[in-house]
C-alpha cells in the first residue's frame, strides 16, 4: 500500500527547486486499468478556472494534456526555464464537469487555479519548478491555487487531499471503482479558510504566539492561505519544549510501547540519560518543537534510517504533533480524535484544520495517516480505479 509519505518533500519552497523528479515509484503487484477519468468540476464560483495534472512516469516529468495526451518537457540548457507548451486544462464555467484521461504516473498533483494561470518552469535533468507559497519572486505567490495528489501504477491508484503545507480553496475528492465502490473524502467546505484565518490570529491573541504569522494575504488585504506552522518554525522557537520535557520525565520512569504495525511488532523504549531508547536499539535524542512540526528533522530524520527507526518515527512524530505521547504509554492503540490537540500548547494549525473537516479526514501534518484503525488522513485508493472527481470549491 502507499502512504502519503512518500509525497513528503514534494512541494517546491523556492522558485528554483526541482522536486518530483526527487520521489520513487511505488512497488507494483497487481494490474489496474491503463488509465483513469479524471472529473473536475468548477464549484469555484470563478469563470476562469484552470487544472494542471503533472507527475514522473517511468522517472521523466510528464505534464497531462487535455487531450488526454502526455507532454514530456525536454532538459533545458538552463535552470527556471520556462516550459515549451502551455499545459493548462480550462475548466468549464461554473457547476460544469471537465473529464480527462489520466496515464499511469506517480508522485503526481492536480493542481487548480482561479482567476489566471499558473506558471511552471524546468530546471536541467529535466526537473520540474513547482508553484511555490514561500517564495516572494514566485510569479504565483498572489495566485488563488490549491491541489491535490496521486500516484497512479499497476497496484492502484492512491489519492488524497493535502494540507501539509498549508490551506487556501479546498478540494473534495470522491473515487468511483469499476467494481462500483465510491470513497469519498468531503475535504473542508468552501470558503473554510477566513475561518481558519480567524482561528490562527485569535490562539495568536491568546498567547502572544506567532500562530497568526501563518496567515499569507493577497494584494487586496485578503486571506489567500494559511501555512503550516514548520514553515514559520523560527518563530516558533520552544514552544513545545515544556511538554516535550514532561514526555521525556515521564519515560523515564515508565515504558512507552509504540507498535510499529508492521514486521517487528511492538518495540518498548525508555528515556535514560535523555534519549529515549528502544529495546531493539534504536535511540531518540529529544526533539525540538521544529523537529516535531516538520516531522523530518533531528532525530525524525530519515536519512539513513533503518526500515524499524522508519517505522518508530510516524508514531512518535504524531503523538507528539496530536499531544498525545505524555497520556498514552501505547502508541498508537488507544488513540482517538477527541484526545488530540488537548494541551495547552499543542499543533494548533492541525487542531483547527480538523476542527473544520465534516469528517475529520486530511492531512494535516505528514504522518496524520498513523492510527490504531479509523482514518484520519484523507486519503482514497482502489486498484480498479474508474473515475477519480475532484470538487474544486470556493475559496470564500
Amino acid at each position: 500500500m502507499i502512504s502519503r509519505r512518500l509525497f513528503l518533500g514534494a512541494t517546491a519552497t523556492a522558485l528554483a527547486t526541482p522536486v518530483i523528479g526527487q520521489l520513487a515509484a511505488g512497488s507494483a503487484s497487481a494490474a489496474t486499468p491503463q488509465r483513469f477519468t479524471l472529473n473536475l468540476v468548477n464549484n469555484s464560483g470563478s469563470a476562469t478556472a484552470y487544472a494542471y495534472v503533472v507527475g514522473l512516469s517511468g522517472n521523466r516529468p510528464l505534464f497531462v494534456r487535455r487531450d488526454g495526451s502526455s507532454y514530456y518537457p525536454p532538459s533545458p540548457g538552463a535552470p527556471v526555464t520556462p516550459l515549451g507548451e502551455d499545459p493548462s486544462i480550462p475548466l468549464g464555467g461554473p457547476g460544469s464537469s471537465t473529464t480527462v484521461s489520466i496515464p499511469r504516473m506517480y508522485g503526481a498533483r492536480i493542481y487548480v487555479v482561479t482567476g489566471q494561470k499558473l506558471n511552471f518552469f524546468v530546471n536541467p535533468g529535466p526537473h520540474i519548478v513547482h508553484p511555490s507559497f514561500l517564495n516572494p519572486a514566485d510569479p504565483n505567490i498572489n495566485k488563488n491555487w490549491t491541489f491535490a495528489e496521486f500516484t497512479f501504477n499497476e497496484a492502484e491508484l492512491f489519492a488524497n487531499i493535502s494540507y501539509v503545507d498549508f490551506v487556501a480553496a479546498p478540494l473534495g475528492l470522491s473515487l468511483r471503482s469499476l467494481s462500483g465502490r465510491v470513497e469519498t473524502v468531503p475535504g473542508l467546505p468552501a470558503g473554510a479558510l477566513d475561518g481558519i484565518c480567524s482561528a490562527l490570529q485569535a490562539q495568536a491573541s491568546r498567547e502572544g504566539s506567532a500562530w497568526n504569522q501563518l496567515i499569507q494575504k493577497g494584494p487586496d488585504g485578503r486571506n489567500l492561505r494559511a501555512m503550516s506552522a514548520h514553515y514559520k518554525a523560527s518563530a516558533f522557537a520552544n514552544y513545545l519544549g515544556g511538554y516535550i520535557d514532561q514526555c521525556w520525565s515521564k519515560y523515564a520512569g515508565t515504558n512507552l510501547v509504540v507498535d510499529t504495525q508492521s514486521g517487528p511488532g511492538r518495540l518498548t523504549g525508555r528515556v535514560s540519560g535523555g534519549v529515549l531508547r528502544f529495546a531493539n536499539g534504536e535511540a531518540f535524542t529529544k526533539p525540538s518543537t521544529a523537529d516535531v512540526f516538520s516531522c523530518d528533522s533531528g532525530p525524525f530524520s530519515l536519512a539513513g534510517a533503518s526500515d524499524v527507526r522508519k517505522a518508530i518515527i510516524p508514531r512518535l512524530a504524531a503523538a507528539l504533533n496530536r499531544t498525545t505521547l505524555l497520556s498514552n504509554p501505547n502508541q498508537p492503540h488507544g488513540e482517538v480524535a477527541s484526545n488530540f490537540y488537548r494541551n495547552a500548547a499543542t499543533n494548533h494549525y492541525a487542531r483547527i484544520v480538523h476542527e473544520r473537516l465534516p469528517d475529520n479526514r486530511g492531512y494535516a501534518f505528514p504522518y496524520d495517516d498513523v492510527s490504531p484503525g479509523p482514518d484520519f488522513s484523507g486519503a482514497t485508493r482502489s486498484g480498479d480505479p474508474g473515475t477519480l472527481t475532484v470538487d474544486v470549491k470556493r475559496l470564500r
